[in-house]
């Protein structure tokens, strides 16, 4: 184990959380507000850490695989613990954990929330909330890797350990440019929808707020009724952007390429579209009633499926309400999640491809057992090892799901509450139903369950492995 590459890497994230500090300071300073001074302290106490770390010097600046997993782990660790500092020290949250759990969701962009009435925030407390989800949904560490080279070549563990997907690969031959041009999208993709957002007369404050939020997907709204007092035009641009950045941003930069025959052969991609379209029209159908309306119903069910599916978690109308249909469609879609290399959680479209693909394998070999039949993906074969890690990684989820209920259930809430509660947090959604729904929170919870909720954060963001990897003594051994 490389330990000083770790501590220095480190020190070079804390830096950055210092510099993270600044746009809402800025914000608070606008608006004349008081807790401009929480975020002045917290730069000032990071950047003296981070700098201290930064100058540990490794003899080698070679790392591999188990380096990158561990540095990813605990730079969410840490960017978490220290960016739930400000909620604390101003008093919005008294409790560490509540403001741990509050600043894991945003960089999570989970959006399950502990607050139960978050306009009382200061803009300056807004905005940071916001600010969390846009700065985790495309990776602090992608972004670190697009304006400064860590370790050469090795860059491919860490992008690899952070980016969300069963398979991670270089979009161009140099992998700093690779992240560049991900952030290039994503930074363009956010900025568009703020101008949309503004120009249909949404406040300029909001409009970045939302954005944000959209472009993480993570969902902490700035409102108590999240979504539902702004216009329709405006849902419908949320609703839009909402299930762009769902979609694999290999998508976009074929785009950008003029590849268009390669981007629009993605399968994930057209899977994706025709689940939402799918599912929308089920729930719209399920819940139309002569009073509302089909176009209404259509409005409110492709909202919260794509709020839902690509794990954002903004809400325009209370699906805790619905018919059971309904709701288990939304549960269903909570799991499925968005694409691999969105920003959205879940277990991934790409992966329920292959689970699918290779179920119908094994009664393809059963009724034909000297057949050979491969998977192919796009075309191509799916490699062994991307197959047997899909599977792992599915029974281990499994796993982690069931122990993460069991825990949680010690507080003694109803199943509903209990079930959505772990898979809202584990698919990094946000709202689940019963008391977790779009009009409730997770402040009842205990402080352990919050401790359970908060790993099952990391641990969907992470994509469950690089986490687990901390709690493996051999990993820590020295070569």
């Amino acid at each position: 184990m490389n330990y000083a590459i770790i501590f220095h890497t480190l020190g070079i994230v804390i830096d950055f959380s210092a510099a993270f500090m600044i746009p809402p300071f800025i914000v608070a300073l606008l608006y004349g507000e008081a807790d401009a001074k929480y975020f002045a302290m917290c730069f000032a106490a990071y950047a003296i850490i981070g700098t201290a770390l930064g100058k540990i010097k490794p003899v080698s600046r070679k790392f591999y695989a188990k380096e990158g997993y561990i540095i990813v782990s605990l730079s969410w660790i840490i960017l978490s613990a220290v960016g739930a500092m400000p909620f604390y020290l101003s008093g919005y949250i008294p409790s560490y954990i509540d403001a741990l759990f509050e600043a894991v969701s945003g960089f999570t962009t989970t959006g399950a929330s502990i607050l139960t009435d978050v306009e009382a925030l200061s803009h300056g407390m807004l905005f940071w909330r916001s600010f969390t989800h846009w700065i985790g949904g495309m990776g602090v560490l992608v972004f670190i890797l697009a304006v400064l080279p860590l370790a050469g070549g090795e860059n491919m563990h860490i992008m690899r350990a952070e980016s969300p997907g069963p398979s991670v690969g270089k979009l161009v031959p140099k992998l700093r440019k690779t992240a560049f041009y991900l952030y290039a999208i994503y930074f363009s993709m956010t900025i568009l929808q703020i101008v949309l957002l503004v120009i249909n007369k949404m406040p300029i404050f909001d409009a970045v707020c939302i954005s944000m939020g959209t472009a993480g997907t993570g969902g902490f709204g700035i409102k108590n009724d999240s979504m539902a007092s702004y216009s329709v035009t405006i849902n419908v641009i949320v609703t839009i952007f909402m299930l762009l950045f769902g979609v694999n941003f290999s998508f976009y930069f074929l785009i950008l390429k003029r590849k268009f025959k390669d981007a629009f052969k993605m399968s994930e991609v057209i899977c994706y579209f025709g689940i939402f379209a799918a599912v929308a029209l089920l729930i719209a159908i399920n819940i139309d009633t002569p009073e509302r309306g089909f176009l209404l119903s259509l409005y409110d069910s492709a909202f919260a499926v794509s709020s839902v599916m690509t794990t954002t978690g903004y809400a325009t109308a209370d699906f805790n309400l619905w018919p059971e249909f309904s709701r288990s469609l939304l549960v269903m879609v909570m799991f499925f999640g968005a694409c691999a290399g969105s920003t959205g959680g879940g277990i991934k479209i790409s992966r329920i491809i292959i689970y699918v693909k290779s179920i119908i394998k094994e009664f393809s070999t059963l009724a034909h057992p000297r057949s050979v039949k491969i998977i192919k993906f796009d075309g191509k074969p799916v490699e062994k090892t991307v197959l047997n890690s899909a599977l792992v990684f599915l029974a281990v989820y499994m796993f982690l799901f069931v122990v993460s209920v069991v825990l949680v259930s010690l507080d003694n809430f109803d199943l509903v509450t209990t079930f959505t509660a772990v898979a809202a947090t584990f698919n990094n959604i946000g709202p689940g139903l019963g008391l977790v729904g779009p009009t409730g929170n997770f402040s009842a919870f205990s402080p352990f369950s919050k401790l359970v909720l908060i790993f099952d954060m990391l641990a969907g963001r992470l994509e469950i492995f690089p986490l687990l990897l901390l709690f493996t003594p051999s990993v820590w051994k020295k070569r």
